[in-house]
């Protein structure tokens, strides 16, 4: 039987309220601020469409930050290095949280409304989990690197949207100087494992 493919209408009105809800958030002071009915009148929907298609608000901002994330993930899973999966750790680390530094500073609205939703934590999200097991299972690979569990989280801290925001907004620090006490970071933490003369080389 042929795979069924969603109507052309219903897929119209996916783009429309993406488009709507992204525009939203990245207008208002407060991720707070935008609500169902806001993203149903921007994207000319009917409220009752929104949760037919994504159950909630939070439904939503999941779906539209899983569509933005989408590019990166397939990166990551399927690219070529530094990303890809046939790079080395002490490689593919610090490009892994730079790529995720540089996708919350593009996507800041809608992260940050992503971290506020349910119970105001975002390691409930399904996303943080992949990257925290993906960071994990890296970081156990680095010889003489104790408390991968740990360590992937402290890294994935760095890169919240919540800092983020407040290192950009509120210090004024630039992308570039933001990527680069990252990449600091992360080759501090994975020279307290690495062999001499590979952590932060290159």
């Amino acid at each position: 039987m042929a795979e069924r493919r969603p109507r052309k209408d219903a897929m119209r009105n996916r783009a429309a309220v993406f488009a709507a809800a992204d525009a939203l958030f990245a207008e208002c002071p407060s991720p707070d601020g935008v609500t169902m009915a806001d993203i149903a009148t921007a994207a000319g929907v009917g409220k009752a469409t929104l949760f037919r298609a994504f159950g909630d608000r939070t439904g939503l901002i999941r779906a539209l930050y899983e569509a933005r994330l989408e590019p990166l993930r397939k990166a990551v899973e399927e690219g070529p290095p530094p990303l890809g999966p046939a790079t080395p750790p002490l490689l593919r680390v610090p490009a892994l949280l730079d790529a995720v530094l540089c996708f919350k500073l593009d996507n800041r609205h809608l992260a940050l409304a992503l971290e506020r939703t349910g119970a105001d934590s975002p390691y409930d999200a399904e996303h943080y989990e992949r990257w925290h097991a993906l960071l994990r299972a890296l970081l156990a690979c680095v010889p003489g690197l104790d408390g991968s569990d740990f360590a992937a989280h402290a890294l994935l801290a760095a890169t919240r949207a919540d800092l983020v925001e407040y290192l950009a907004a509120g210090k004024g620090r630039t992308r570039e100087e933001m990527r680069a006490q990252l990449a600091d970071f992360t080759a501090r933490v994975l020279g307290a494992g690495a062999p001499p003369g590979t952590a932060g080389d290159g």
